[in-house]
């Protein structure tokens, strides 16, 4: 029988087996739902590919850096994940509104459109470092 300290680690390692487990399938399950085709036939994904490939030529240099830096606050390893949702939303606005280039303006509407409300403080942060006016965007907020 299993007795002391090394009772205690088993149950230790199967706690955090099972916790790890499941943070991994929880993230799976998203991942999978997120790949799930919709009534058109076409996923969150495949969309947000859609747009980020139909608008690739219309990014400056300046547009990618802006993207780069508002993304900076995300943890490295969502941070690719984030960057490709984001600009998806950015090329879908730029689709919508037949635009010839993306503009910052753009980029801080679908950067916007496309996070969480609680992640808008550290946008908010970020475009005050940048000095940049927020009151257009107040609305969006």
């Amino acid at each position: 029988m299993l007795e002391g300290w090394f009772l205690w680690f088993i149950l230790v390692w199967i706690v955090i087996f099972a916790g790890s487990m499941a943070i991994g399938g929880f993230f799976m399950f998203r991942k999978f739902l997120k790949r799930m085709p919709k009534e058109d036939g076409k996923s969150d994904m495949d969309w947000e590919e859609h747009y980020v490939n139909k608008t690739r030529h219309l990014w400056g240099q300046q547009e990618k850096d802006l993207l780069e830096d508002l993304v900076s606050p995300v943890p490295e390893l969502f941070r690719d994940v984030a960057r490709q949702k984001i600009a998806g939303k950015i090329g879908e606005l730029a689709v919508k509104e037949k635009l010839d280039k993306i503009t910052q303006d753009i980029v801080i509407r679908g950067y916007i459109l496309a996070t969480p409300k609680r992640d808008h403080k550290f946008l908010l942060k970020k475009l005050n470092e940048k000095q940049i006016d927020v009151v257009p965007y107040q609305h969006l907020f």
